[in-house]
Order: C-alpha cells, then sequence, then structure tokens
C-alpha cells in the first residue's frame, strides 16, 4: 500500500506538472479552433482556459499536495529501509539522506522528464488530458480562487498593479507557428490554398531582406548615359523590360532608370528622360524599402553592398511578389530552377536557390552566413572565383561537380554529400 501510494503521487505530480507547462506552451489559436467544434471536448476545453490563472493555481495546488503525501511516504520506506539494511544515522543525516533521494526521484519522474515530454506534445496532450484536468480543476477550485483572491490583494494594495488580467489576443508568432503547423502538414503534391500562403508569405514579411528577393548586379541589363537614343530602344525591344537602368562609367554609380512610356516623347537623349532612384542596403527590411517608395512615389531602388557599390536592384514588383506570389507577364522568362535528388546524399540544383531553403527542405546543414545567400556565393566565397563547368570542388563535407557556369557565375551544380 505505501509503495503504491508512492508510485501514484509520483504519477499525479508528473500529470499536474506537465499540464502546467502544456497549457503555457500550447498554441491558443489551436485551442482556440478546437473549442469551436461544438463536441464534449470543446466545452471541456473551453471551462479550462476561460480562466487561465485558477487553471495554473490548481494544477500547482494539486503538484503540491502530491509531493507532500509523496515525501512523507517516501522518507518513512527509505528510513526503514536503510535501517533494514543496517545503516544507522543520526538525526541531521537521516534527514540529509531522505531529502537527496527523495528529490532526485521526484526531479527525474514527475518533474524533468513530464515537462519536456509535455511541452513538446503539448497541443496533443492538452487534448488528451482535459477530462482529468477538468476533474482536478474543480476539486481545487476555491482553494486556488483563495489563493488568487490574496495574491490580487497583494498586487493591488502593495505593488499598485491590476491584478489577475484574462489576456484576449494572440502573438504574432503563435499564429505563424500554427500557420507553419499547417503548412507541415501538406503533402508536396498537394495545392495550398492560395489565401493561406498568402497569410503565411504576410506573417514572414517583416523578416525579409532586400537581398534576400533583389535581382542580383550579373542580371541587371542597363545603358551607359550617353548611349543613343535607338540603342535604348534596341535594349527595351531585347529584354522585353518597362524599365531601364541607366547608369554613368560603370554600374557602381547608376543613375536612374528610363521607363518604355517615356519614348513616346520622342527624347532626344537619354538624360533628358532619367527618372532618379532610391538607394537602400543590402540589410534593410522590405517593408521599410516599400514604404521608402511608396513615400517617394519611385518604383525602383539600388541595392548597395557594404562598400557602397551596387549589389542589385528591387522593384515594388518583387516586394510585391513576396506577399501574392509570382507575378508573370508575357515577357517573363519561363526558365525553371532545377532541385533534384539523384540517390542518397546526392543532389543537382540550380545555385540560385537560398542556402537557407536548401537547408530547411533537405536537411544538408549547409553553413549559413552574411557572406552570402545562395548556394552559388557559398561555392564562390569558398573559391574566391567563378569555376567552370567540369570543375570539382571540396568543401568540408560537400562536394560539388560544377554542371552549367558562364564566365560571370555558376548556374548549375551536382552535389554530394560526403560520410
Amino acid at each position: 500500500m505505501e509503495i503504491s501510494i508512492i508510485i501514484l503521487c509520483l504519477i499525479l505530480s508528473a500529470f499536474f506538472s506537465g499540464m502546467e507547462i502544456a497549457f503555457i506552451s500550447s498554441n491558443k489559436i489551436y485551442l482556440e479552433i478546437e473549442k469551436k467544434q461544438e463536441n464534449f471536448l470543446s466545452k471541456i476545453l473551453t471551462k479550462l482556459t476561460e480562466k487561465p490563472s485558477k487553471f495554473i493555481a490548481a494544477m500547482l495546488i494539486g503538484n503540491n499536495i502530491a509531493i507532500v503525501v509523496y515525501s512523507f511516504f517516501m522518507g518513512d520506506l527509505l528510513l526503514r529501509t536503510l535501517i533494514g539494511f543496517g545503516y544507522h544515522f543520526s538525526n541531521v543525516t537521516s534527514l540529509l539522506v531522505q531529502t537527496v533521494i527523495s528529490t532526485f526521484f521526484i526531479l527525474i519522474t514527475a518533474e524533468f522528464f513530464p515537462k519536456v515530454f509535455f511541452q513538446i506534445y503539448a497541443n496533443s496532450l492538452i487534448k488528451f488530458f482535459a477530462i482529468p484536468a477538468y476533474f482536478f480543476y474543480w476539486l481545487f477550485y476555491y482553494i486556488s480562487t483563495f489563493f488568487i483572491w490574496i495574491s490580487d490583494f497583494i498586487l493591488r494594495r502593495f505593488f499598485k498593479t491590476e491584478g489577475d488580467q484574462v489576456q484576449f489576443f494572440f502573438s504574432k508568432v503563435e499564429l505563424g507557428n500554427y500557420i507553419s503547423e499547417q503548412m507541415s502538414t501538406v503533402e508536396d503534391d498537394e495545392e495550398v490554398d492560395s489565401e493561406i500562403q498568402i497569410f503565411q508569405n504576410a506573417l514572414e514579411f517583416s523578416g525579409v531582406k532586400a537581398r534576400d528577393i533583389m535581382t542580383p548586379r550579373t542580371e541587371i541589363d542597363a545603358v551607359e548615359l550617353f548611349d543613343t537614343i535607338d540603342e535604348l530602344k534596341a535594349l527595351f525591344v531585347e529584354t522585353g523590360y518597362s524599365k531601364i537602368l541607366v547608369y554613368q562609367n560603370s554600374l557602381d554609380d547608376i543613375l536612374g532608370y528610363v521607363h518604355s512610356f517615356d519614348l513616346f516623347k520622342k527624347p532626344e537623349t537619354i538624360k533628358s528622360v532619367l527618372i532618379p532612384v532610391e538607394f537602400v542596403p543590402e540589410t534593410v527590411y522590405i517593408k521599410d524599402v516599400l514604404n521608402l517608395l511608396t513615400k517617394k512615389r519611385k518604383s525602383v531602388a539600388v541595392v548597395l553592398d557594404e562598400y557602397g557599390g551596387t549589389s542589385g536592384i528591387i522593384t515594388v514588383e518583387d516586394i510585391v511578389e513576396e506577399l501574392f506570389g509570382e507575378i508573370e507577364d508575357e515577357h517573363d522568362s519561363d526558365e525553371e530552377l532545377i532541385e533534384k535528388e539523384l540517390g542518397e546524399g546526392k543532389y543537382i540544383f540550380s545555385t540560385r536557390f537560398d542556402v537557407e531553403y536548401l537547408n530547411e527542405t533537405y536537411k544538408l546543414n549547409i553553413p549559413e552566413s552574411d557572406s552570402y545567400g545562395t548556394l552559388g556565393g557559398f561555392i564562390v566565397d569558398h573559391t574566391k572565383e567563378i569555376p567552370q563547368i567540369g570543375e570539382e570542388i571540396t568543401i568540408g563535407n560537400y562536394h560539388f561537380v560544377i554542371e552549367e557556369a558562364t564566365n560571370k557565375k555558376i548556374e548549375l551544380v551536382k552535389m554530394t554529400i560526403k560520410e
């Protein structure tokens, strides 16, 4: 009977500790959705969460009662066991030994492991144990109400605060985590609802920087300030763009851009129809770029690197695409980025893919750095030059074979992860 009580107390303590951390760690949006399901469990969850402080207090009271009962019986059992083995201690030493052994068992079995487990599976376990939690919630309801009243009195009287307040809002992080969890359950071949995708993009929007979505310097089409109007027209026809950048001497000195509509004005020089651009650093957030372009009524910004040179360009269209997806027109290229798993540890990738994306999708653990963002940047950062077709490069555990490249950039690589 004594051992049964000890085991029961350990189980109850683990339950109370786990439910406390599960309630704190659970996604509030997930719980709200579960509460709208119109079933018996949803009603239980509604009751448990309508006053969070009382639920937490009930779990704490239950945990403390379980620990006190456990300590009483465990201490008595340990003392008799030690005497039975012929060990005799003074009162102080005996108390110390009982405390150390009892604490070790309670920490491992009823505190550490349950809290870790309940935190990882918070959403599932708070539903699974909702009914027993509700039983103890009402069992300790009046005791928890009394202690909360005392704490509120102390807070109002001595600390001049409002006391216990119910939170009626969700954090952006909770909303983002819920959307990410739902997206992770979607199979690769399933189509994600466009509104859900836009919603997720909006949540991630504030963390995207200019360098993440800019058109890189190597892909910029531009004319020199003193080129002829005929040369400008030819570039408009060749590229199909509505805007062409204008530079002086080099791309590091971009002066502005010309809109194709301005050619109807029959200008004599490029300078006469030149529209100034804004300049932003690589590390600026695109939400700030959008605000800047909107206020200045501009549509193009030049992205500068840390040395003041041109790193790329970013347009309002690029920023809007980050929210709503690709905006295609008749001049957009049909070229697709290649990503294919050839076998275990073997892949073929277009080098324009972000290292962060490849790590998340294929679990490659490629080192990430502020010095580069793409797979091609990772390779060039190591080689300090542009590798050519057929070259083989080894960086740590990663072996690359250059499949396609130009004298300006790498296009396609075959990648092998060495054991």
